[in-house]
């Protein structure tokens, strides 16, 4: 009951803006587990996909890494200035800096612990992490030819100026690659928001199958991060805000209250 009702609540730019920045300084600050990199709920890939080969130190991560992956690679990636924006634990942004060779990977989110785990966890020399919010992002006209955001903009208090602040840092012919989830009035706003952008949509794909598939395979893996990593009093809460198999999120992607979707526009 108190999940359905946070979700609900999540609609409210004014509950988004109070709530989401003490939520990610405190999972950043009381819970510096170095083996914790992603806050996705993961994906499953299509048939038509190519498979993903991950090293055996990422499979661990296999299924948030996917998410990554195969939004990453509706793009052009390598060679690339790429900015994620809301990179949460960093591993997203670390996951594109080291295997899909862009030139420069900044990671930006609006936690300083989070910003200082990303910085002190995830070394590699095209990539830094910033803190900076997304409806004012710190960086100069057209400097960027992706940004990617990842489970993220329903946190935000404005969506529109979201969408603003990506244009503007874009550069002529950059890519916004996005996934997000949302009840169904929710996610025809943000569609309406996505066209009104001054961004051109190029595909849209509805991945709640994915999702849920992905919630499920992992369903003994997040049990076990969670039992290694948080406190016992706390289990039951991480295993809803993670997503576990039973959980609010899982039973409402499942029967399609909520839908998640990702997006390819252009500027």
């Amino acid at each position: 009951m108190l999940s359905k009702l946070f979700l609900n609540l999540t609609e409210y730019p004014w509950f988004r803006r109070m709530v989401w920045k003490p939520i990610y300084q405190t999972l950043a600050s009381r819970f510096p587990n170095e083996t914790w990199h992603f806050m996705n709920y993961g994906y499953v890939p299509f048939t038509h996909e190519e498979p993903l080969e991950l090293p055996e130190k990422e499979l661990i991560h296999q299924y948030q890494i996917q998410l990554y992956h195969y939004l990453a690679v509706k793009t052009e990636i390598q060679g690339k200035d790429v900015l994620e924006v809301g990179s949460g634990r960093g591993g997203g942004a670390r996951y594109i800096a080291q295997y899909l060779h862009p030139k420069s990977m900044t990671g930006m989110d609006l936690a300083s612990n989070a910003v200082e785990f990303g910085n002190k966890t995830h070394k590699s020399p095209n990539l830094k992490y910033i803190e900076g919010n997304a409806e004012n992002i710190p960086l100069p006209d057209e400097c960027m030819d992706v940004v990617i955001n990842v489970e993220s903009c329903h946190a935000y208090g404005s969506v529109d100026n979201f969408l603003h602040e990506v244009k503007r840092v874009l550069r002529p012919g950059g890519h916004l690659v996005l996934t997000d989830l949302r009840g169904k009035p929710g996610m025809e706003l943000l569609k309406n928001q996505l066209e009104a952008s001054g961004l051109t949509m190029m595909d849209e794909d509805d991945i709640t199958l994915n999702v849920v598939e992905a919630i499920e395979k992992e369903d003994d893996m997040k049990w076990r991060r969670i039992k290694d990593s948080i406190p016992k009093w706390l289990h039951g809460a991480f295993g809803e805000f993670g997503g576990v198999k039973g959980s609010q999120i899982h039973l409402q992607l499942k029967s399609r209250d909520l839908i998640y979707y990702r997006f390819l526009m252009v500027k």
